[in-house]
């Protein structure tokens, strides 16, 4: 069963047009490095370019950042929702 990440529409260019991505893993930090070696276009493109400083994560509605971030526990049938934070001025 896995973990369902979420994929934003600005993103799924990098995930073959797919919006949700079944992977395994036990922490967040688990679920996106299996996400980056399924895909290397959303690793190259986003994770290596800096904007997954704009990147904000959540496991079902919980901000990870109020968690242990990047080391939040995951479990079966949980969903990590990818949110792209958006800055400017």
């Amino acid at each position: 069963m896995g973990v369902t990440v979420l994929i934003p529409s600005t993103l799924r260019q990098y995930t073959e047009r797919q919006s949700n991505i079944v992977l395994e893993g036990k922490t967040v930090r688990e679920i996106l490095e299996n996400l980056k070696s399924r895909f290397p276009a959303l690793d190259k493109q986003v994770f290596s370019s800096g904007v997954s400083l704009n990147l904000i994560f959540y496991i079902n509605d919980q901000d990870t950042r109020s968690l242990k971030g990047m080391d939040t526990p995951v479990n079966e049938g949980d969903a990590l929702s990818m949110i792209l934070a958006l800055a400017g001025g």
